[in-house]
């Protein structure tokens, strides 16, 4: 007798559907929609409130449900439609009024997503909230690379930062002091000014002769992959934002993909 493959509940989990009065911090991954989660498909397609950023794509929020409310919430060149106090008080309001509400992130909510303000937010408020983990850009790049984050032999630490700060504060720079050994280092939101981001990597460390990845609209098909090295990372043209760099020896791009 065969088996089978095994059937998915909903007694596996719990309520799969979104929940009325609750609110649900989801990742919607990389970009593809077939790289979202089980969990988040049921909620994007039973959710009442929907609050998406920018880079969720059309094609994830065609699965909403007709009757859902969808309010885009994102940034357009670094430009606010709403701040983030005005998604607080939409999460609330919504929630209040017994509706499930969906803020729908790109990659993983609690990766460079502002999940702390929404968290404390909801605490404030009292408002029943759930954290739904997605597949962050940096493992969806490197499974499109075919190329490993971390290695045996020439890295054994992973560090994800980011080159973007918050409006009205400095961004930080991609890196200050010394950079740790056999280290492969993700870099989110890197900014155009690759000549002051190689020359600050270099000077903590890194040899010049790194390898890197730039990755644009990942697992879209737009994507653009643009493969060279820390010290000729100047010279590259990457494609537009949303943008990765993939920094390390680690890092093996194959020439199929490049």
């Amino acid at each position: 007798m065969s088996l089978g493959a095994p059937q998915l509940t909903s007694k596996m989990w719990g309520h799969r559907e979104a929940q009325p009065g609750t609110v649900y911090l989801c990742g919607a991954g990389p970009g593809a929609p077939d790289l979202l989660t089980l969990r988040a498909h049921a909620l994007i397609q039973t959710a009442d409130v929907i609050l998406p950023d920018d880079l969720v794509s059309e094609e994830i929020l065609d699965l909403a449900s007709p009757s859902a409310e969808i309010v885009p919430v994102g940034k357009r060149c670094g430009q606010p439609r709403i701040t983030q106090a005005g998604i607080h008080e939409l999460m609330v309001r919504h929630a209040r009024q017994n509706q499930s509400v969906l803020r729908l992130k790109s990659g993983d909510p609690l990766v460079f997503g502002r999940a702390n303000e929404e968290i404390e937010a909801l605490r404030a408020a009292r408002i029943p909230f759930e954290i739904v983990p997605g597949i962050t850009a940096a493992f969806a790049v490197a499974a499109a690379l075919q190329t490993p984050l971390t290695d045996r032999n020439s890295a054994s630490k992973l560090i994800l930062a980011t080159a973007h700060h918050a409006a009205g504060k400095p961004n930080p720079i991609a890196w200050e002091g010394a950079f740790p050994a056999e280290s492969t280092l993700v870099l989110y939101m890197p900014g155009r000014d690759f000549t002051t981001l190689a020359a600050s990597l270099i000077a903590s460390g890194i040899p010049p002769e790194t390898p890197v990845a730039a990755v644009s609209n990942a697992t879209t098909p737009e994507q653009r992959i643009t493969s060279t090295t820390l010290a000729l990372l100047p010279e590259a043209e990457p494609g537009p934002a949303p943008l990765l760099l993939l920094i390390g020896h680690a890092i093996q791009i194959q020439p199929e993909t490049a």
